[in-house]
């Protein structure tokens, strides 16, 4: 028995939390955890709680289910946090952390400080739903399970394209197809289908796009206008940085979606060398090293100057390397 199965076993009461602006894989390893624990121990509460996620993932089973207010007087015994970075990325549900009897985080993430009581954090691996896939006996992942764990894997490794994707990673997901998935419809879902007004909005976003530093940097802004004129959400924004990043001679792709004045949410994306970790690290984010985020202030070229300005000596660093081979 895995520690994580012997708290779950241990605690009555418990609290699932993922991050701000949940994406595949926060959404799956949450839903799979609670319909782990669901089938497994009927007896005990547990609910999810998290923001509103993209309705692309609302075929995955217990979507519905995920709680998106707390009540004030809500005391866990155990809080689990999946895919979660960092404390701060929890959002509006901290305060469930705080007043747990005992805390826990399953993540992926190379920034991740150890923020709980209890950390199982594995840097190379794909996915905060591959870690937690070796956490949980094998016999109890059934076809609604797989689903959960097979979303979160394939969204946060690319559909197995990124460097995080390990031999382990494909051996994984092979036996979570064993069980039955459909798993042609899951990547379509989660990956690649997009609404019309999806489709309108990258479209745009392309188009508006700036390449700098030579053409090795490329960026694009949303603001709350745009969202507005199209009648778009922040989830259907998904997809526009990785657009971004597979034009060629690009290196680093950036996207900004605005979310008050003056305030950008920051998405980047790195092809082969620069560590992006390192330049949102420096700006209050994190993530990894070729896909990262964070939040900045200031306008737009204040905010492209100042990230720039971190991106630019990791460039400058592999032209002198490769120069000199």
């Amino acid at each position: 028995m895995t520690k994580l199965e012997e708290w779950i076993e241990q605690a009555q009461k418990i609290a699932i939390l993922g991050h701000v602006n949940p994406d595949g894989d926060c959404i799956g390893s949450c839903l799979a955890v609670y319909h782990y624990i669901r089938e497994r121990y009927p007896s005990k509460d547990a609910a999810v709680y998290q923001e509103q996620g993209p309705e692309k993932f609302s075929y995955l089973k217990h979507f519905a289910q995920i709680r998106h207010t707390v009540p004030d007087d809500l005391r866990a015994d155990l809080c689990i946090c999946l895919d979660v970075s960092a404390r701060d990325m929890l959002g509006n549900f901290s305060a469930v952390f705080e007043h747990a009897a005992k805390t826990v985080c399953v993540d992926h993430h190379v920034t991740n400080p150890g923020f709980a009581q209890e950390n199982i954090i594995q840097p190379k691996a794909s996915s905060a739903s591959e870690v937690l896939y070796l956490q949980l006996p094998p016999e109890f992942i059934d076809r609604d399970m797989a689903e959960c764990l097979y979303t979160g894997i394939v969204t946060d490794s690319g559909v197995f394209k990124y460097d995080n994707t390990s031999p382990l990673t494909m051996e994984i997901a092979g036996k979570l197809m064993a069980k039955g998935i459909d798993f042609g419809r899951i990547i379509d879902d989660a990956f690649y289908k997009k609404t019309y007004l999806q489709t309108q909005i990258m479209g745009r976003a392309l188009m508006e796009s700036t390449s700098f530093l030579d053409g090795t940097c490329i960026f694009s802004v949303v603001t709350r206008k745009d969202m507005e004129f199209y009648g778009v959400k922040k989830s259907d924004l998904e997809g526009i940085v990785e657009q971004l990043r597979l034009i060629s001679g690009v290196e680093v792709s950036i996207f900004l979606h605005e979310t008050d004045v003056n305030e950008y949410k920051v998405s980047m994306r790195s092809k082969n060398y620069v560590d992006i970790s390192r330049v949102a690290k420096f700006f209050g984010g994190g993530g990894h090293k070729k896909a990262a985020g964070c939040t900045m202030t200031g306008t737009v070229y204040d905010v492209i100057n100042n990230l720039s300005a971190r991106i630019e000596p990791q460039i400058r660093c592999h032209e002198r390397e490769t120069a000199d081979v």
